[in-house]
């Protein structure tokens, strides 16, 4: 046997002994089956030469034959009703909404309810904040002594001076001693400081730096205790009407309503009731008006700094005993010597 023979019966063998691809596949040995190498006529040499078609056959066998598409429809387009591809279902989930995506309306509404919330605090504890702050509470006294000649003793007790410097309006001030009798305040007459003569509720929110400066000036400031029961309708009713009728200043004759009375709330105080002068204050466990009204006819416009006439004398009840004891004492003496002594005595009487 020739070397072409053989050559030729081996590729005829090994395309043989490969197993055939499924029917119908384009390709397979069943539609195409392995043709015979034959020498070429116009090879000189006689050498056998390898068909095209078989070899097309061998490279598509085993594989799937491409699908083509139904009449009509164009190519690379998907079937009506068919599900898309894993990978592009995949691309179009790609995209997740962030967390401010999905909670936009809650995290906006719940950061505006926190900004009201703290501009709520700020207003509250702006308004309700004390505007001053106490050392001492001054306790009630007992009633002072009689004098010897028999009379009451002065009404109210003493309170240390507190001194009466002037301070910025809205700044807040610590007092020795509560109520204060005296001490710093405002100074803008008719609003911060002295403040107007009349009745405040409870809830108008009068400042001790206001009504001091009417203390100063001579006035009756009446101070009433919510804490302890003083602003029930009634009483409040009682408060309110004290301006009616209230009398004028004991010594400069001020009219009431210009400087007196100012009826304020007060809560830092060991009574229900208290009425103040310069350095001097008056507890009171009820409202005693016609006590009120005879605490400011004797201690009232007595020691204040800023006196708003002249006084007659430092005290209603010393003056008149010591002024005439003093001035005939001293002219007769470094009057003329030789003048009759009798000159003297209508001086002294």
């Amino acid at each position: 046997m020739s070397k072409a023979s053989r050559r030729s019966s081996r590729t005829v063998r090994g395309t043989a002994g490969r197993p055939a691809a499924a029917a119908g596949t384009t390709g397979s040995p069943a539609s195409n089956p392995a043709r015979p190498l034959s020498p070429d006529a116009s090879n000189p040499g006689g050498s056998p030469t390898v068909d095209a078609s078989s070899l097309a056959g061998r490279a598509t066998t085993g594989r799937p034959a491409p699908t083509r598409a139904p009449a009509g429809q164009p190519p690379g387009s998907r079937p009506a009703g068919s599900r898309p591809a894993a990978s592009s279902r995949s691309r179009r989930n790609l995209y997740q909404p962030s967390f401010f995506d999905r909670h936009r309306t809650a995290l906006i509404g719940g950061a505006a309810a926190i900004i009201v919330a703290l501009v709520g605090a700020f207003l509250f504890f702006s308004v309700t904040a004390s505007a001053y702050s106490c050392g001492t509470i001054s306790q009630p006294q007992p009633s002072a002594t009689p004098l010897p000649n028999g009379s009451p003793g002065p009404l109210g007790q003493a309170q240390p001076d507190m001194g009466n410097l002037h301070i910025a309006v809205g700044s807040n001030q610590h007092y020795a001693y509560c109520p204060p009798a005296s001490g710093s305040h405002y100074n803008n007459v008719g609003v911060d400081g002295p403040i107007p003569a009349k009745y405040y509720g409870p809830d108008e929110g009068t400042r001790p730096e206001g009504w001091i400066h009417n203390l100063e000036h001579g006035a009756v400031v009446i101070l009433y205790n919510c804490k302890m029961g003083a602003c029930d309708d009634a009483t409040l009713a009682a408060l309110q009407a004290i301006p009616t009728n209230f009398p004028a200043s004991p010594v400069c004759g001020i009219k009431a309503g210009v400087l007196a009375p100012v009826i304020a709330r007060f809560d830092d105080m060991p009574a229900p009731f208290a009425a103040l002068v310069w350095d001097r204050l008056l507890y009171l466990n009820t409202l005693d008006v016609n006590e009120i009204k005879q605490f400011y006819k004797t201690e009232g416009e007595l020691y204040n700094p800023e006196s708003q006439c002249t006084r007659p004398s430092a005290s209603p009840s010393v003056g008149p005993s010591s002024a005439p004891s003093t001035a005939p004492s001293t002219v007769p003496s470094t009057a003329p010597s030789s003048a009759p002594a009798s000159s003297a005595s209508p001086a002294a009487s």
